[in-house]
């Protein structure tokens, strides 16, 4: 089951959420007809996504990941609701380069670095809090640590994972966040980096350990406790009625030229491939509501 396991440390100064997510990028690969590096690159933003949407206090809030950094995958977007469940698409899912020097995917490669990731947060409001840093990378999890500290002010440290198996298929997928809260002291800083780069690779962790291991190798050395887990997964929202809503904001004059064509009209959903047909008899019905 994919899930968000968030811990503390240190008397509440360290925070640390740990996803995993495996069955939530498999049905990503199979919406969306993913290559392995596609699906590297959208599975480590879908998990930055659910960590970061689940985080928010707003019952309704949602949150938008949009990475574009000038590479062949064209942009690569990850929506999250409150709860963490996600979706999400690139522009060139079947985008797909050789493996690096190292024998791993070549996200950044396939990302670019030449670009920005934008976070936006829709809390209700009248206009959303948008949030742009520079890429670093490309690799996702860097890309998310600097946005977390150039943008929001808070100093984390994030490692996000994809594991493609021989047939294609996910493995593994996940990756955590650690934060440090205000007024810690700066000795955690080192600790953690200290614990980080010893650890295991993160989607050996995952696959072979499970994700409460996580914790133990991030926190070695740290009095920490389980705060809660909550239930996350692939899930899109689109309904025919989203879908009739949208269409009526088509200029009339416009609905009532595609109805004249005498043919149905399929609107597909970017996220989950879900497809709708509307008759012309429908669309003039349209026509008559915008």
């Amino acid at each position: 089951m994919d899930q968000i396991i968030r811990a503390t440390a240190a008397d509440g100064f360290v925070k640390m959420a740990v996803i995993t997510a495996r069955d939530s990028v498999e049905r990503a690969r199979q919406i969306h007809g993913l290559s392995p590096t596609a699906c590297a690159a959208l599975g480590r933003t879908l998990c930055a996504a659910s960590l970061l949407g689940q985080a928010m206090k707003e019952e309704d809030a949602g949150l938008t990941i949009r990475i574009n950094g000038g590479g062949p995958i064209g942009s690569v977007v990850a929506v999250s609701d409150s709860d963490g469940n996600m979706r999400g698409y690139v522009d060139e899912p079947r985008c797909e380069l050789p493996l690096r020097a190292d024998g791993k995917l070549d996200v950044g490669g396939a990302v670019g670095r030449d670009g920005m990731l934008t976070v936006s947060r829709d809390l209700g409001l009248r206009e959303p809090y948008i949030g742009s840093v520079a890429l670093v990378s490309g690799e996702i999890a860097e890309d998310m640590t600097a946005y977390l500290l150039e943008s929001e002010q808070v100093p984390s440290a994030c490692a996000l994972g994809v594991l493609v198996d021989t047939d294609r298929t996910i493995r593994a997928a996940g990756g955590f966040l650690v934060q440090l809260m205000p007024g810690a002291d700066a000795s955690l800083i080192d600790r953690l980096e200290d614990n980080i780069f010893l650890m295991d690779q993160l989607t050996t962790v995952l696959d072979e350990d499970g994700e409460r291991a996580l914790f133990e190798q991030v926190l070695r050395g740290f009095d920490w406790h389980e705060v809660g887990a909550y239930p996350v997964a692939y899930r899109c929202p689109c309904t025919r009625e989203r879908v009739e809503r949208a269409l009526t904001v088509i200029e009339p004059e416009e609905l009532e030229e595609i109805a004249a064509e005498g043919k149905d009209v399929s609107v597909s959903c970017q996220f989950c491939d879900r497809v709708y047909v509307f008759t012309p008899r429908e669309l003039l019905a349209l026509k008559r509501e915008s």
